[in-house]
């Protein structure tokens, strides 16, 4: 597999809602966790070997093999695969290193405020949370160069994160704040696509003065769109 990184998944980098800076073990765990299928043997060190390793490799923007992994980590071939079914499944718990799942939007005040703290509000030091730039731009490459990684990324970790506020939206819609035909799904991807273009397509930064602006403008144009 040949490296560069990122997904096209625009989830802000890092978690940064609420829950408190997110340390390497918290994150690791995070990615740990998606891939242990039941009964499967418990060892968190053999789990943290092979992550690190995986992420040694992609920030070197080396080829990512099971052959290097092991070789890195010190871990047998055959209890990495105990652990994750191929190599694809291994790449893409690296991947979400430095990711957790958002917790849940309060909804039983205002809901709109609630939804721009999540999804356009001031991110978090992406390097407070030990993920860089430079590793969520690898991860870009990575996956827009292997649709299998991209479809694995997208099932066990991306469409996890946008449970919380897709929930939120349905409330809305049960609260009659949102528009009784709304489709949920696509109000997220209008929103976070407009996040998208602005680090992937336009190359700025979130922490950028405009980008700010650009991406609030594009919200209430959107949430206008989903009123009732």
């Amino acid at each position: 597999m040949n490296t560069g990184v990122l997904e096209i998944e625009i989830d802000r980098p890092a978690a940064t809602v609420g829950a408190g800076p997110v340390t390497s073990a918290t994150a690791r765990e995070s990615a740990i966790a998606v891939h242990r299928g039941p009964g499967r043997p418990r060892d968190d060190a053999l789990d943290e070997q092979i992550i690190d390793a995986t992420l040694a490799l992609i920030d070197a923007e080396e080829a990512v093999t099971v052959a290097r992994i092991v070789e890195l980590s010190g871990v047998s071939r055959a209890a990495l695969y105990r652990r994750w079914p191929s190599s694809t499944a291994i790449v893409a718990a690296a991947l979400d290193f430095g990711r957790v799942v958002p917790p849940d939007i309060p909804t039983d005040g205002d809901l709109r405020a609630g939804v721009v703290a999540v999804m356009v509000g001031d991110p978090a030091s992406v390097t407070a949370t030990g993920y860089s730039d430079v590793r969520f731009r690898h991860r870009i490459r990575l996956v827009m160069a292997d649709r299998a990684l991209q479809k694995a990324y997208w099932s066990s970790h991306v469409a996890r994160r946008r449970v919380p506020l897709e929930s939120a939206f349905r409330v809305g819609i049960e609260r009659g704040i949102l528009r009784a035909d709304l489709d949920v799904e696509a109000c997220f991807d209008a929103i976070s696509g407009a996040a998208y273009h602005q680090i992937v397509v336009r190359g700025d930064r979130f922490e950028d003065s405009e980008t700010k602006v650009r991406l609030h403008a594009a919200f209430d144009v959107i949430w206008r769109g989903m009123s009732a």
